[in-house]
């Protein structure tokens, strides 16, 4: 007779994941807030908008991963923080817009389901969004066997928050002689993974373990150290100040995120030498001989949020800014797009 094929036996376990649903439950009923319907297990989340206390709300969403970053924590075998770097690399893309995150939602996709594993990445995901305080509502779990090696997976986040039409920060009322203020990275956050594992594992033959004088740390932990989210900071500042800019510092590095929220009437000077440049930036410049504009391009050189303000309130900001312990730095200005053919001045 036949043998009668089951789902398990192609390698999905549908038990198995059932099980992970009622592990991952209390961690994101701890991340719940106002707003939040039902529970963590239907087919979609659901979320109640409170719109009073707004003339013209607008919903803003934003979608990223983490990158070959994951290959840091699969190499450690170390997942309770890389669930972080998801929430962050989301709920910062919407915070400068001026948006509030309200929920957050993930995809985890694995040749086969580790509960332990995916315990822990969700783990990571509930202490982000704890962060950001917005709620995890929901995701999905996918059991693909064939498309990963064992014990490695992909992640995916996906966010939606709130902001009032007339307090979307959109770069409109950016001036001449508006200040660029920089607010500290916490390392390399999650861009640029691809050279770094290039540099520190082909060319330089180092390992996760090795030892970094410079770092203080193993290289991994280094490397494995969480992107900032700067949700919190950015609506405590709008609160209090005009701030007419935001730039999230991600793929394409400072060069190419600040001018984004420029407008095309006007050019920018960076002073390359206004900030802390972390030693994880120059132990990688200096292995990999990478050229100064390819850095910038790369990498947030130990910024990792830009505002944009008026030079009358900069003061202020960077007092308010010193006491809540955030690292920062005035690291260049706006000027009159008339003064060069790029947009992008660089000042020693």
């Amino acid at each position: 007779m036949a043998k009668s094929f089951t789902y398990a036996d192609s390698g999905v376990d549908i038990d198995k994941g059932n099980r992970f649903i009622t592990s991952v439950k209390k961690i994101a009923q701890e991340t719940f807030r106002s707003g939040v319907m039902g529970d963590i297990g239907g087919f979609g989340g659901m979320f109640s908008l409170n719109v009073n206390r707004m003339d013209t709300p607008v919903l803003v969403s934003a979608t990223d991963g983490v990158g070959t970053k994951l290959k840091i924590a699969f190499m450690m075998d170390k997942h309770d923080t890389i669930g972080i770097d998801l929430v962050a690399m989301c709920v910062n893309d919407i915070a400068v817009q001026g948006a509030k995150p309200l929920f957050f939602l993930d995809y985890l996709s694995m040749g086969k389901l580790d509960i332990n594993i995916a315990t822990a990445v969700i783990q990571g995901i509930g202490d982000g969004c704890r962060e950001a305080k917005c709620a995890l509502i929901g995701g999905e779990t996918a059991e693909m066997p064939g498309m990963y090696t064992e014990s490695e997976y992909d992640l995916a986040g996906f966010t939606v928050g709130m902001v009032d039409n007339n307090k979307i920060v959109d770069g409109s009322e950016i001036g001449v002689g508006h200040q660029l203020i920089g607010i500290a990275a916490s390392g390399l956050h999650s861009n640029g993974y691809s050279l770094v594992r290039k540099i520190c594992f082909d060319v330089l033959n180092l390992n996760v373990d090795s030892h970094v004088p410079d770092f203080g740390t193993s290289l991994g932990e280094e490397l494995l150290k969480p992107t900032r989210i700067y949700s919190e900071i950015i609506h405590s500042l709008l609160r209090d100040f005009p701030i007419h800019g935001l730039s999230h510092i991600t793929g394409g590095g400072i060069a190419e995120n600040i001018i984004r929220v420029i407008p095309k009437a006007c050019n920018i000077a960076i002073h390359l030498n206004s900030w802390e440049i972390p030693p994880i930036f120059n132990f990688l410049q200096s292995a990999g001989n990478i050229a100064d504009l390819e850095m910038m391009r790369t990498f947030n050189n130990g910024i990792g949020l830009v505002m944009v303000i008026p030079e009358t309130a900069v003061q202020e900001a960077l007092e308010r800014l010193t006491a809540m312990d955030e690292k920062v730095f005035v690291i260049g200005e706006v000027l009159d797009g008339k003064t060069s053919e790029d947009r992008i001045i660089w000042k020693s």
